[in-house]
Order: C-alpha cells, then sequence, then structure tokens
C-alpha cells in the first residue's frame, strides 16, 4: 500500500487495514515501514523531477546564457529562453556585457513578446548565476510565475536549454566564424525561424514548435519534386515539395 500510495502516511494504512477487517496498531504499520526502509509519507510523496518536468511541461519555461567569441577574440553572450512543452526558442538579446540589469531588460522584453502566453506558465527553470537578479525574477513573479532554480554544478536540472544550447553549437556557432555582435545577431535571428519554422523535434513528433499538430503530408516523389531551399549561407538546408 506504501508503495502504490506515497501520499499515505502510516496511520492512513492503518485505517485502510482495519477497513479491510485486519486489525492492527498504526505503530506496528510505523515499524513494518522502517523494517521495509519505506520513507515517511512527506519524504517519498513528490514526484521526481523527470516527472515533474513531464507533467508540468507546458507551463515551464528555461533560460540560460552562453557565450560566443568572435574572430576577433571578443566574447560575446547570448540569452535564451526555451518554452518546456512547444519548444519554441526565443533569443532574448546578445551582448558584450551581461550585466543584471540588462538580463533583467531582455526578461522584460520577453513578456512583452509573449504577452497573453505568460498566464499560461508557471515556472521559470535558472541556474545561480548572479546575472539573474531579483530585478530579473521579479518580472516573473508579477505574473505569478514560480522561479525555480537549478543545484549548483547540475546542468541537467535544466537539460532542455542545456540541449539546444549544444544543438546551437553544433548546427551554427561552431560551423561559422562569427565577425561581430550585429553579425551574430543576423545569424541567431534567422537560426530561430529555422529552428521554430522548419526544424523537425522528436518530442513533437518530428515536427516544428510553431505547428506541432500539422500532419505531415504524403509526398509522391514520382510525381512531384522536392526543393531545397539553403539558409544561413548555405549552413544549413530546409527541404519541402516544390
Amino acid at each position: 500500500m506504501a508503495r502504490q500510495n506515497p501520499g499515505w502516511g502510516h496511520r492512513r494504512i492503518q485505517g485502510e487495514l482495519v477497513r479491510l477487517g485486519h486489525t492492527i496498531a498504526y505503530s506496528t504499520v510505523w515499524e513494518i515501514l522502517k523494517k521495509a526502509g519505506i520513507d515517511p509519507a512527506p519524504q517519498r510523496s513528490g514526484p521526481t523531477w523527470s516527472e515533474f518536468l513531464s507533467a508540468q511541461a507546458h507551463r515551464i519555461i528555461a533560460c540560460d546564457l552562453l557565450h560566443v567569441d568572435t574572430v576577433l577574440l571578443r566574447r560575446l553572450y547570448v540569452l535564451i529562453f526555451i518554452e518546456h512543452g512547444t519548444r519554441r526558442l526565443h533569443i532574448a538579446g546578445v551582448t558584450a556585457n551581461p550585466t543584471g540589469s540588462w538580463v533583467a531588460q531582455q526578461a522584460r522584453n520577453l513578456a512583452t513578446d509573449l504577452g497573453a502566453r505568460m498566464d499560461a506558465l508557471q515556472f521559470v527553470i535558472r541556474d545561480r548565476d548572479g546575472k539573474y537578479t531579483l530585478a530579473f525574477d521579479g518580472v516573473f513573479q508579477a505574473d505569478g510565475i514560480h522561479i525555480i532554480k537549478t543545484p549548483p554544478q547540475a546542468p541537467r536540472a535544466n537539460a532542455i536549454c542545456e540541449r539546444v544550447v549544444g544543438t546551437l553549437r553544433r548546427e551554427l556557432l561552431d560551423r561559422i566564424l562569427i565577425l561581430g555582435l550585429a553579425h551574430l545577431q543576423k545569424l541567431l535571428a534567422e537560426y530561430a525561424l529555422h529552428y521554430n519554422q522548419h526544424r523537425p523535434h522528436q518530442s513533437l513528433g518530428q515536427r516544428s514548435p510553431d505547428d506541432p499538430q500539422a500532419p505531415v503530408p504524403l509526398i509522391d516523389l514520382a510525381s512531384r519534386r522536392i526543393k531545397r531551399r539553403p539558409i544561413l549561407d548555405g549552413l544549413i538546408n530546409e527541404y519541402e515539395a516544390a
């Protein structure tokens, strides 16, 4: 009963046993659970982190800062957000000086862009970087959104955002020379359109974030040709029926 009902304590289990005709003291139930190595209800009632993320995906948005080095050895910083439910990517901003006030302003800009969609969010996942100030948290808390800080040096706690960072590096940043801030902004804006409108995602049934429910058309290659459209100066190709 304890394993099947994580929220039940020894008194609740004792009551269920009595209802079934087994008269037993609640202290005896507690001793049995202790010997079996089963924790008290408050310590086993909550879902695991992966269960929480899966159950609340449509209410979660995560963020992260990544750095990019230019050909002139100047380091730039990019603030990204990703919605867990739709996998929609937001490039919040690019700067060479990521101060706390700048990061907070990008959060305000994101809230404006999301508009009514902010009402559907309940959690923001971020790390413990000092650039996420009280002003940054306040932008989301004003809309009743809870801030979840990941444990120190635990990138897997923000795995979806970390995976997007890896995707950005593999598909774009590690394959092109960045000249400067304006160049990086242009590339990221173009890539974000590709990521949200065309790139297939396994978690969405190989559909794109902006159209996750669209049926995949069956292309008859005997009668129709496939058209290739290079983007990012040919770095990535998109395909569609001609």
